[in-house]
């Protein structure tokens, strides 16, 4: 079960998915210019720093995971990414440098250790193009509008339908602020470098993930040093 959340996590991640102020619209806007206004602002992102909530639900044994923690991404560059996630509950830490992932759980004095297109292989490649800071939405997915298609706030619900098939990802549903769209027509250029208010992952077992992020500290200049990860002694390390 853990591993399934590891993996929603990661693939979460790389959609950077961040609380950010609401705004109602007075006319709808367009999808194209919803789904424009999100990926002109993943453009802008060098680094970031959060506390998150998460839900996941296992529909198989009909159980609740509740977590919550800080994670932190750093972009060195377009092509490569770093980011950790340290859980407060429950107590783990996710950590990759852009080459090696650690999936390190304390209580269990136990460290997973991968490589980080092996997480990705096959079919869940679409994962690790977005973690690299290469995807994008329009070529990756099918996009709509979900049946609700705005909130009490006015924020846009997208449905998004990966293009290439993953048993990880059946289905993403993001809500994208209505003021970072707003402000996307008005003028062109966006100031909100997360324009997604929340974000659940559905994946081909049925089961979903939720993450909500805030306190939300973008381009402050994390030190590379950050992503590196030591092995405590006396700690078992597991390879796939």
């Amino acid at each position: 079960m853990r591993r399934i959340a590891l993996r929603q996590n990661l693939l979460f991640f790389f959609l950077l998915v961040f609380a950010c102020p609401a705004w109602s619209a007075e006319k709808p806007a367009a999808l194209k210019d919803v789904v424009a206004a999100l990926e002109k602002s993943y453009a802008s992102l060098h680094d970031v720093q959060a506390d998150f909530r998460q839900k996941t639900v296992i529909t198989s044994v009909k159980r609740e995971q509740l977590g919550n923690g800080e994670v932190l991404l750093k972009r060195p560059s377009p092509s490569s990414s770093m980011f950790r996630f340290n859980y407060t509950k429950p107590p783990q830490q996710i950590i990759s440098d852009g080459k090696q992932v650690w999936f390190y759980l304390p209580e269990n004095k136990q460290v997973m250790v991968s490589p980080v297109v092996a997480m990705f292989k096959g079919g869940n490649s679409i994962a690790l193009s977005y973690l690299t800071g290469l995807g994008n939405v329009t070529r990756d997915f099918n996009i709509s509008f979900a049946r609700e298609q705005r909130d009490a706030a006015g924020n846009y619900h997208l449905d998004l339908t990966p293009k290439t098939p993953s048993p990880i990802l059946s289905k993403l549903r993001l809500t994208i602020s209505a003021e970072a769209v707003e402000r996307f027509v008005k003028n062109g250029s966006v100031t909100n470098i997360f324009p997604i208010v929340a974000s659940i992952i559905y994946d081909a077992g049925g089961n979903e993930t939720r993450i909500d992020y805030s306190r939300t500290r973008v381009n402050k200049g994390i030190d590379n040093s950050r992503f590196s990860f030591k092995i405590p002694k006396g700690v078992e390390i597991i390879k796939p």
